[in-house]
């Protein structure tokens, strides 16, 4: 396994969940890193992007505003904040290299 994500579960409509990701292999520090989703019967969608140096983050419409990407390179760790959630956030999360290199992904589950 070349990534590995966590931090995902059930979590009410309005709650927040903070995403994992790291690996064993791979540094991180020289990469844009991403987050992707799959949601149930839609297309894999591209959540958030952040380069290198932290000076570009980018975002999907459906989350910009909620969802915050960040990296830490001394602990070789991405994040992706998920705040003010609602049902149709319920995917597979995925953490993303350049040239699709990714994990397994974590579910989460927006449900009351």
């Amino acid at each position: 396994v070349q990534l590995v994500e966590s931090g995902g579960g059930m979590v009410q409509p309005g709650g927040s969940l903070r995403l994992s990701c790291t690996s064993p292999v791979w540094s991180f520090e020289p990469y844009r890193m991403c987050w992707q989703r799959q949601r149930p019967r839609r297309e894999l969608e591209l959540v958030a992007c952040i380069n290198s140096d932290r000076s570009r983050l980018t975002y999907a419409d459906s989350v910009r505003g909620r969802f915050t990407i960040d990296r830490d390179d001394v602990k070789n760790f991405i994040y992706l904040q998920l705040n003010q959630v609602i049902p149709d956030d319920t995917a597979v999360y995925y953490c993303t290299m350049p040239a699709g290199t990714r994990g397994q992904g974590t579910q989460v589950i927006v449900s009351s």
